[in-house]
């Protein structure tokens, strides 16, 4: 079923998507794709190293008549978030993507298809391998961990890289030019609980939130979806004010970049008051549905009954945390004054998460912002509501934002390219989620800067896709430009 995609043109590029589908290659487990990277340039007899931090780089020449041109750094990131439906069975540590042709797009069966940032990655170790395109000297510079932390871009030491130009291929919709993104910063939440044995005139249920449908927490927050963890403690608090139900355990959501599709939790309630219960949570899901039918058509709210937990919460270390995660600042915060239609401020509340052996419940958020002083705020806030809940917050991983540069040479290069090719301007844009071009720019402060890609839909998510038309436009662009990059 997979290899169907390598009859899909470009031809060149999408032979070496195939090939990384192959390799599994999810954040943290990236050996197996970093060693295939350095093979891959090796074997085209070129420069090629891997730094301390995990991040591959590769040089190739000028070709001939083009020397004298400025350097250029391709740049994209080799690891890829990890997510499936939770009916597929798949282990992203050693099984293969399971590609699909539907129509114009390309996806996964079930999983994340990795085209965010596979197809860019492919994109530029393609043009290592031409023989036809004409380009001056190009180093390709493939990061590691990107999705979880940027790691890669954090470790890149100054001097490694000589080109002046980055080419970010990373961003998601063809036709637009993107030249500034958000930073970001991680929010961690613990709450230390005590237990109490569950009365023996209760029974459990698994109270079970799924068929929602996730996907980029910066990209996809304006798509006003719904959070699965949201909607899981908006009916325990009302159960539990309501009818006393208590909590025993918690597990929603997995990735901090992604918006939660799921969670689900172990509630203990008195048999007295189970046929309230049920209809508590049949009424309440209807409004929740009614309230997000446009966004989540799907949305499954099941409630199984289950042998009674040995232990729930105490009432006030419940209450405190159920409070705490309702009022957790979640979507968007604060659109741009200055770019209309883009979000400027956003949280995502990712991961909730019950550890019954440490008595603990941790959170995790990832906070974004192409305002600093927006962000910063938003983190007083953030621990502000923690805090007086009693949990312990750590605010980790800020990193920076990409300021615009509407006066860079490559910009006005690629305007003039694309104008020429397609008889149309692109669209010139920032982007709310975290380009590792404001990292790279910290270390390179010289390099002039743009992001560009083809059109990816709902990437961090199992419906992730790859428009096929776009993938051919996009490589197209990208030949155009490297043809027509300055002089130094």
């Amino acid at each position: 079923m997979e290899k169907e995609i390598i009859g899909l043109d470009p031809k060149e590029l999408w032979e070496i998507f195939h090939q990384m589908t192959q390799i599994p290659r999810p954040s943290h487990h990236e050996e197996k794709i970093q060693e295939w990277a350095v093979n891959y340039g090796k074997n085209l007899g070129l420069e090629t190293m891997k730094d301390e931090a995990g991040n591959v780089i590769i040089r190739k020449p000028a070709t001939p008549g083009k020397e004298n041109v400025k350097g250029v750094i391709l740049q994209g990131h080799l690891d890829m978030v990890p997510q499936k439906n939770s009916d597929k069975q798949h282990d992203f540590t050693t099984d293969p993507i399971e590609t699909i042709i539907d129509g114009e797009w390309v996806l996964a069966n079930g999983t994340t298809l990795g085209a965010d940032n596979g197809i860019g990655v492919s994109a530029a170790l393609a043009v290592l391998a031409s023989n036809t395109i004409k380009h001056g000297p190009v180093e390709v510079l493939l990061t590691a961990t990107e999705e979880t932390g940027m790691d890669g871009a954090e470790g890149l030491k100054p001097g490694l890289l000589n080109g002046e130009i980055l080419i970010n291929m990373d961003s998601e919709d063809e036709g637009e030019l993107y030249v500034g993104c958000a930073g970001g910063e991680d929010v961690g939440v613990k709450f230390k609980y005590n237990e109490k044995p569950a009365k023996k005139d209760y029974i459990g249920y698994k109270l079970s939130v799924t068929g929602m449908k996730g996907g980029h927490s910066g990209i996809d927050i304006i798509l006003g979806r719904g959070n699965a963890i949201k909607v899981f403690f908006r009916i325990l608090n009302a159960a539990h004010q309501k009818l006393g139900v208590r909590l025993a355990e918690i597990e929603g959501g997995s990735l901090r970049n992604a918006i939660p599709r799921e969670a689900f939790g172990l509630l203990s309630v008195k048999k007295t008051r189970k046929e309230s219960f049920v209809k508590l949570v049949e009424d309440l899901t209807e409004v929740i549905k009614h309230e997000l039918s446009a966004t989540e058509p799907s949305l499954t709210v099941t409630l199984e009954e289950v042998k009674n937990p040995k232990k729930v919460l105490a009432k006030k270390d419940q209450q405190k945390i159920t409070a705490a995660i309702v009022a957790c600042p979640n979507g968007v915060i604060r659109m741009s004054d200055s770019m209309p239609g883009l979000v400027e401020t956003s949280s995502n509340l990712a991961i909730v998460k019950s550890d019954t052996k440490k008595k603990t419940i941790t959170a995790a958020c990832l906070m974004r912002s192409s305002v600093d002083s927006a962000k910063e705020e938003l983190g007083t806030r953030m621990k502000a509501v923690f805090e007086l809940a009693g949990a312990e917050v750590t605010l980790s991983g800020a990193y920076p934002g990409w300021k615009p540069n509407m006066e860079s040479e490559i910009l006005k290069t690629m305007q003039e390219v694309y104008k020429k090719k397609y008889k149309k301007v692109p669209e010139i844009k920032a982007i709310h989620a975290g380009l590792e071009c404001g990292i790279l720019g910290g270390a390179y402060p010289h390099w002039d800067m743009i992001s560009f890609g083809p059109t990816i839909r709902f990437p961090h998510s199992p419906d992730e896709k790859v428009n096929i038309a776009t993938v051919q436009k996009f490589w197209d662009f990208l030949v155009a430009t490297l043809e027509s990059i300055p002089e130094k």
